[in-house]
């Protein structure tokens, strides 16, 4: 089955920059903060802000970790000098160890969720120090899949690629002239030295998104999709993860007890008031 994820990236890129401009000044904001990885992702929402509010409006932070690649470091310095950013650079090696040396035994996923909700703390202690508006990184892959931690990399005020598959980043990345050894390198979260995103997940970011793309934009039944040609084992396992993951994409819920209740009868838009 031929499934065309292809965007029109020009008309992506006005869209996006539009949205972060609109959404950072509506609440009285010029500036935007965003944690550089050295990742594809990062990249875009950098380069999108950038269009949007201008290179001296955004800081962009490099958070290491000691054994943190020394490539991904040097990916996002390539970000910062081709678009000009104002940055910062904060090891993170000091605020995490502590909690690491309380069980020797924890395991490599519980020190990546510290280790990103690490670099959220410093997001936002920044985005109070440079009065700006944190801007998310995740994908629409990601989010869907739940392959990010809640309070860590997925905490922003804005997110500006999180309604576009990690192939379509690709696409836009290209279009933003983001580095191409950014754009061709394995995806990673760099939390453990040779971790990849797809080794991980266990699949491709090209077939899940071809998959997703059916299960959530066509809303094709499980059945529909395993006679599209997906692997039945495959379909299960990713629906799987979309449903034991719903929790992330919600705020948390408010048991009821008034007539009014915040997510439930009060569901004002985010600029109620102004």
């Amino acid at each position: 089955m031929n499934i065309d994820l292809t965007i029109n990236t020009d008309l992506a890129r006005k869209i996006l920059a539009g949205f972060i401009q609109s959404e950072i000044t509506r609440v009285g904001y010029t500036r935007a903060v965003i944690n550089l990885s050295g990742g594809l992702d990062s990249a875009v929402s950098c380069a999108l802000a950038v269009e949007a509010i201008g290179a001296e409006n955004v800081l962009a932070l490099r958070l290491p970790y000691k054994s943190s690649s020394p490539d991904s470091l040097e990916h996002a310095q390539w970000v910062i000098d081709q678009f000009k950013v104002q940055s910062e650079t904060i090891e993170i090696t000091d605020m995490v160890e502590p909690l690491f040396r309380l069980d020797p035994e924890m395991s490599k996923s519980r020190r990546g969720n510290i280790m990103a909700r690490a670099r959220m703390i410093f997001l936002y202690d920044q985005s109070e120090v440079f009065k700006g508006l944190p801007v998310g990184t995740s994908n629409k892959t990601e989010i869907l899949l739940g392959y990010t931690t809640m309070w860590g990399d997925m905490a922003s005020a804005v997110n500006p690629i999180g309604d576009l598959y990690k192939t379509q980043v690709r696409q836009l990345a290209h279009a933003l002239k983001i580095p191409q050894p950014i754009i061709d390198k394995p995806p990673s979260a760099d939390l453990w030295a040779g971790q990849t995103d797809e080794g991980e997940l266990g699949f491709t970011y090209e077939e899940v998104d071809r998959l997703l793309y059916l299960l959530v934009d066509r809303r094709y039944m499980r059945e529909d999709c395993i006679k599209a040609g997906f692997q039945e084992s495959f379909v299960d396992k990713v629906i799987e993860r979309i449903r034991r993951s719903q929790f992330k994409r919600m705020m948390p819920p408010i048991a009821k007890l008034s007539n009014r209740t915040i997510g439930y009868d009060f569901l004002y838009l985010r600029d109620w008031g102004t």
